[in-house]
C-alpha cells in the first residue's frame, strides 16, 4: 500500500485501484469529542458518496466505510487534477462541465465545501469531482452560495490568467441547469462582500 497524499484531517492511502482514507486524530481535541467528530464526518462522507452514486453523479464511488478505523475505501480515479492541465484552450468546455455539475450537486442538496481545481480530476471520461471529506447536506441557499464563494476565490488565486472570465463562464452553465440559481447567485454577491469587508 502506497502512501498517496497527507491533509490537515486525512490520509490517503493507494492500494491497487482503491484509495483507502483515514481520518486523523486531534491531539488538540479532548479524546471523547475528537472520536464522535470524527465518526461523524466518517459516516457524513460515505452517506454522500452512496447518493452521488445513486444520481449517477461523476465521482469515486464507495466501496467499504468503517467507523471505528474511520477510514472510508472508495475507487481511484486517474487522471491529472484541472488545477494542472486548465488552460486557455480547454476554458469553455471545461467551465461548463464545472456549472452544470455544480447545479446537479445543489440541486440534490448536496455541498461541496471545498471546490477547488485540486479537487476535479481530468481524465478522457470528463471531469470528476473529488475529496468529499467537507461535503454536508442542505438545502440552505446560504450554503450553496458560499460552496460558489469558495470556487470563485480557488480559481481567482490559482488561475489568475483566466479570471474573472472562467468563473463567469461557471455561473452562466449553472444558471441554465438550476432553477434555484437566481436566489443562490443573490446570496452570493451577498457573501462575495461579506469577504471583501473582512479584508478592509
Amino acid at each position: 500500500m502506497e502512501k498517496l497524499a497527507q491533509g490537515a484531517e486525512a490520509i490517503l492511502w493507494l492500494d491497487k485501484q482503491r484509495i483507502l482514507k483515514e481520518r486523523l486524530q486531534k491531539g488538540y481535541r479532548l479524546p471523547e469529542i475528537d472520536e464522535k467528530l470524527r465518526r461523524f464526518r466518517t459516516r457524513r462522507e460515505a452517506k454522500i458518496l452512496q447518493r452521488l452514486e445513486a444520481i449517477d453523479f461523476p465521482a469515486p464511488h464507495l466501496q467499504d466505510f468503517c467507523d471505528q478505523r474511520m477510514s472510508i475505501t472508495m475507487d481511484f480515479i486517474k487522471g491529472e487534477t484541472l488545477k494542472d492541465v486548465l488552460n486557455h484552450n480547454n476554458v469553455n468546455i471545461i467551465a461548463k462541465s464545472i456549472g452544470k455539475n455544480v447545479a446537479e450537486l445543489h440541486q440534490n442538496g448536496i455541498i461541496h465545501g471545498d471546490l477547488t481545481t485540486s479537487n476535479m480530476i481530468m481524465n478522457n471520461e470528463g471531469i470528476k469531482f473529488i475529496d468529499f471529506g467537507l461535503s454536508q447536506f442542505s438545502d440552505k441557499i446560504e450554503d450553496k452560495a458560499v460552496d460558489l464563494f469558495v470556487l470563485d476565490r480557488a480559481l481567482g488565486s490559482t488561475h489568475t490568467e483566466l479570471h474573472p472570465e472562467i468563473f463567469e463562464k461557471v455561473v452562466a452553465a449553472y444558471s441554465e441547469n438550476y432553477p434555484e440559481a437566481v436566489k443562490v447567485l443573490e446570496r452570493f454577491q451577498a457573501v462575495k462582500g461579506r469577504g471583501r469587508n473582512k479584508k478592509s
